[in-house]
């Protein structure tokens, strides 16, 4: 293990500082502490990150993608094409509104859902697609958004670990029908628990509204079958004040990143297309060998490390029954390992970082 003066570099450090203290305590002390004037600023700031006219606060990013569903009116008899190479919210989602997830291959070197065969599982049931921005990575929105088009479906994008990330200079969360956002405290920014939905239309943000405040936009005046998804405005304050360090916490990240690109020699790094602005919500490359090894040295080392995701969603129990073969999935799962890359590396995190995945023995 490294020495003490050295210490553990962790995989992630979610950032909790005095200013999101400070907000919190603020709010508290305001006793107006849920769906508030926190989240309405929240909500307005948030669409600079977007792109989009509105965005609409909700209690998780599972949330927000739950609820988008619901408000296109997907429903029981609907299939919704989504990558089984995602957390399980991206496939869960799908089911919690009755519907059922048709999982599509990935592109092997973006992680990302791959159109090919996208548009090979379009079918009669299916009425929307799910791309997931992977690890901040933008997912090929204008040959997704050609297939949606020329199908009449509807795209929801799986923003979660994609704040800031961007195609050609058009911010993810802006392409489709709507965009889903989470602020979980490992994300790239967060508000302790949170999430937010971006999308161009009016009439299905207010919609959205309505269905996290079960229903009802005026008290006890509930004009639809809703649930209870607010956000609160303690978490609404915490992720103003992460808001406003974002980009400056991008960039690191991306510098950071940039340095692992040019330095690590002995595992393969993620590339990046051509106008894809990536964020880099994990540094995932990938470790053709040993990889319980290599995690295992990482640690001796004094780096963390993690592995997202060891096990595709269509292999997971809900879903095992399904006839699925995704080769290019599977071998991710097998070989992914994310390195620390998160804004609060110093220099000599960095330098240990490279030189530990650089001694890896595979």
């Amino acid at each position: 293990m490294p020495s003490d003066n050295q210490g553990f570099i962790p995989p992630a450090k979610p950032h909790i500082g005095e200013e999101e203290i400070e907000a919190a305590v603020r709010v508290l002390r305001s006793g107006m502490v849920v769906q508030g004037p926190e989240v309405a600023a929240f909500e307005d700031e948030f669409t600079k990150v977007s792109g989009t006219e509105h965005c609409v606060a909700v209690n998780s990013g599972t949330s927000a993608l739950q609820l988008s569903l619901m408000a296109m009116g997907v429903g029981p008899g609907d299939e919704v094409i989504v990558p089984s190479f995602s957390f399980a919210a991206s496939g869960n989602a799908v089911r919690l509104v009755g519907a059922e997830p048709v999982f599509a291959e990935i592109e092997a070197d973006s992680f990302n859902i791959d159109p090919d065969s996208v548009a090979a599982l379009i079918g009669p049931k299916t009425v929307a697609i799910m791309p997931v921005h992977l690890y901040g990575n933008p997912a090929d929105m204008t040959r997704l958004t050609a297939l949606a088009e020329q199908h009449g479906l509807a795209i929801l994008e799986d923003a979660c670990q994609a704040h800031g990330a961007q195609v050609d200079g058009k911010p993810v969360g802006s392409f489709g029908k709507a965009g889903t956002f989470s602020f979980y405290p490992t994300k790239n920014m967060h508000s302790l628990e949170g999430g937010m939905i971006s999308t161009n239309d009016a009439q299905f943000a207010r919609t959205l509204r309505l269905l996290r405040n079960q229903g009802m936009e005026q008290r006890y005046a509930n004009e639809i079958v809703g649930a209870n998804m607010r956000m609160t405005d303690v978490a609404a304050a915490i992720g103003r004040v992460q808001l406003g360090r974002l980009e400056e916490w991008t960039e690191q990240r991306r510098a950071n990143a940039a340095r692992f690109d040019a330095e690590i020699k002995t595992v393969q790094t993620p590339p990046v297309a051509a106008g894809a602005r990536h964020i880099y919500h994990q540094y995932t490359v990938r470790v053709e060998g040993d990889r319980d090894g290599a995690l295992a040295q990482l640690k001796e080392a004094g780096v963390g490390s993690a592995v997202y995701y060891p096990t595709p969603i269509h292999k997971l129990i809900p879903y095992a029954h399904m006839d699925v073969d995704l080769p290019v999935t599977d071998r991710a799962a097998a070989e992914v390992l994310s390195i620390p890359v998160h804004p609060s590396l110093t220099e000599g995190d960095i330098d240990r970082v490279i030189a530990a995945v650089n001694a890896l023995e595979l």
